[in-house]
């Protein structure tokens, strides 16, 4: 496969806008189907070495139970998602100065019966967090199954946004949200883009 730079008609001007007014944004048919399959296969392939999200540390909490894999420079395929998430960052720091310089991302597995349940990946700025992301990677999705992202916006409006296949959510990192319980499995790529250096 021919090595993607950047999605063309990414629309960044209606990202920015959406960012500003309601603090999320929602992306249809960001990349090619060749592309997401092909991330979609790179994901599966290393499904054995997925572990628990629930446990930090040794300690479990009850808060969620998917199952996560961090993405390095050895995932080549996820590496251009990446890319795309970096001219992004830009595009964010030029319109809202927020100083981002790097992206941590995982790839995400939620199995039938698991879930996120409400929180913030940035709580009162505790950590570098600024703009989280989750990109949809499965090859299909219907009504029913479950997975949706529940999502409260900067006017504290509340949304359900469906994990369409090839479509991408990009939100503050301080909104409350969560995972509603997934019925069927579920592959994503969760990554957040950053002012500080993440640790994991």
């Amino acid at each position: 496969m021919e090595k993607m730079i950047i999605p063309k008609d990414l629309p960044v001007d209606q990202i920015l806008d959406n960012l500003d007014q309601h603090g999320f944004s929602i992306i249809d048919h960001i990349y090619t189907q060749e592309y997401r399959h092909s991330l979609t296969k790179e994901c599966i392939s290393h499904l054995n070495q997925f572990r628990n999200a629930a446990i930090q540390n040794g300690v479990v909490s009850n808060i969620r139970s998917d199952h996560i894999l961090w993405i390095n420079d050895h995932f080549t395929i996820a590496q251009q998602h990446i890319q795309t998430l970096n001219y992004l960052a830009e595009q964010f720091n030029r319109a809202f100065f927020l100083g981002i310089h790097d992206v941590e991302a995982h790839f995400a597995c939620y199995n039938a019966g698991e879930f996120y349940a409400l929180h913030r990946d940035n709580p009162q700025g505790k950590n570098g967090r600024t703009i989280s992301t989750v990109y949809y990677l499965h090859d299909e999705w219907q009504d029913g199954w479950g997975g949706e992202l529940h999502l409260q916006d900067k006017n504290k409006q509340w949304h359900i946004i469906s994990p369409k296949p090839n479509r991408i959510a990009l939100f503050q990192s301080d909104l409350m949200h969560e995972v509603l319980q997934a019925k069927h499995q579920r592959f994503s790529i969760t990554a957040w883009l950053r002012n500080d250096h993440p640790i994991f």
